[in-house]
């Protein structure tokens, strides 16, 4: 019965034709999209689409030791009261504070870094800055000092804010070198570059760190950037180690992965322990792989060949690279 109501349909029924060119429609455009990365509905994909797509292409990584780490320390912060930071470094540094650099001035400088002038003291960025800052702040620091450094624009100056947006002037400069000569022809990294936001009357922002640069004895220049764990790995969505990219970069540029050394001990422990770092899509193994474009950490090197996009925010997964445990960094 079923048969020949068919064969009726489709020997008087226009509407037979529209239906199943509609479908071999949608089926093609489906199966295109799939092709080219999009999102499609699960009842089009193929049963065994997972093991004919290609795997994700591994970035490959040098390792290097990056000697600097500075963070934001406790308390308010104010353009008029100060900011605390906190360095840490594995050899003795100076950390030279720039209040109200100019934000021509530091990219002047950076460029000049990386045509040939090495910038790895201090006194070579009071001169590559050419005096374009309120205020100069140094700070001599050991290798086991963790203690927060209080920064501040003396009163005399009468600097109460850096003007509405867009703004001519960085709140904030942070720069560490390392202090022994010798120090620097032991390290490829010679000095790290952060730009801080100070809130003040007219931008109340909180403060926060808005750019961080390494440079390199060779004329590099590399933005840090974070890598994120899951919320299931880490309890938040929040950073964990940082990105650097093996090519030199202009102050808003790209960059990919370089590791901070210096990182807090409760970290590692819990890292080398392997607690809450799982993988999110089988449970079982340790995150080992890091996704990019999206920076994050949240897959074991079992799971992430399956994927061509990452489970926690649906990017496509252009390539990735392995998350080492060692306290060194990589490139």
């Amino acid at each position: 019965m079923a048969a020949v109501f068919l064969v009726t349909l489709y020997e008087y029924s226009p509407l037979f034709y529209i239906s199943v060119v509609s479908l071999c429609f949608v089926v093609t455009a489906a199966m295109v999209m799939g092709w080219f990365g999009f999102d499609v509905p699960v009842i089009l994909r193929s049963s065994d689409e997972t093991e004919s797509h290609l795997p994700t292409p591994e970035k490959q990584m040098v390792q290097m030791t990056n000697p600097f780490t500075l963070e934001l320390g406790s308390g308010p912060a104010s353009v008029t009261d100060g900011v605390s930071v906190r360095p840490c470094c594995l050899e003795p540094c100076v950390l030279s504070c720039f209040w109200g650099c100019k934000v021509s001035a530091l990219q002047g400088a950076l460029q000049a870094h990386q045509h040939g002038l090495k910038l790895s003291t201090p006194q070579h960025f009071l001169e590559a800055l050419h005096l374009h800052y309120h205020n100069c702040q140094i700070f001599h620091i050991g290798n086991e000092d963790r203690v927060e450094r209080h920064t501040q624009i003396p009163a005399d100056h009468e600097i109460k804010d850096f003007g509405l947006l867009p703004r001519e002037h960085y709140p904030l400069l942070a720069v560490l070198t390392l202090a022994e000569p010798e120090a620097r022809d032991a390290y490829n990294i010679v000095a790290s570059v952060t730009v801080i936001h100070v809130p003040d009357d007219k931008y109340s922002l909180s403060a926060r760190v808005l750019f961080q640069y390494l440079l390199t004895s060779q004329g590099n220049m590399y933005e840090l950037k974070p890598l994120f764990m899951s919320a299931a790995s880490r309890g938040a969505s929040e950073p964990f180690d940082s990105e650097q990219n093996t090519q030199p970069s202009e102050p808003n540029d790209e960059a990919s992965r370089v590791e901070q050394s210096p990182v807090v001990e409760e970290e590692e422990n819990d890292w080398s322990e392997g607690k809450g770092r799982d993988c999110v899509v089988c449970q079982n193994a340790a995150v080992n792989k890091v996704l990019l474009p999206c920076r994050h950490a949240c897959v074991c090197d079992s799971c992430v060949s399956h994927f061509q996009h990452c489970p926690i925010c649906r990017a496509f997964v252009q390539e990735s690279f392995t998350l080492t445990q060692g306290p060194a960094a990589e490139q």
